[in-house]
């Protein structure tokens, strides 16, 4: 269905910033599992906002995936999501993994979620320096006219 492939340069990056999530799918379930590492806060609400959480960030990741599949043919992509923030697929993988760990009502994989912020950033960093030298001027404008990387009006 969908056919991108991120460039070689860039492919490592997508492995990294996706180790994380993986780990949080291991590990949340041994917390209900084993019946360690629970976060300090009633069960309940931490799987229902967990969910919500979880939702929200499937919701930027299939905003984004389906607006950049319909657009991007090889130019620079400014339009839908990417006139709020430069990487709604970062944002969005952050979001499901912050979700997927409250959802586990899990310390491990909350404390996993907030190690990806780093790599995340990290990922970012480098992703820009290639699009600067893909696009140029173009990408730097862009950058000025949105200058949120992840997260309006934070970083």
């Amino acid at each position: 269905m969908f056919h991108y492939r991120p460039p070689k340069e860039l492919r490592a990056l997508f492995i990294i910033h996706y180790a994380p999530l993986l780990l949080i799918i291991l590990i949340g379930p041994l917390t209900a599992y084993y019946g360690v590492w629970e976060l300090p806060i009633p069960k309940l609400l931490s799987i229902i906002l967990g969910c919500v959480v979880f939702l929200l960030g499937t919701y930027v990741y299939f905003k984004w995936e389906i607006f950049w599949h319909k657009t991007y043919k090889g130019q620079l992509v400014t339009g839908g999501i990417f006139q709020y923030i430069r990487h709604p697929h970062y944002t969005s993988v952050l979001i499901v993994g912050f979700g997927l760990a409250l959802f586990f009502y899990s310390t491990a994989a909350l404390l996993i979620a907030c190690m990806a912020i780093p790599i995340m950033i990290g990922s970012i960093l480098d992703e820009e320096k290639v699009l600067v030298k893909q696009y140029g001027e173009p990408y730097k404008e862009y950058m000025k006219k949105v200058p949120w990387r992840i997260i309006p009006k934070i970083y």
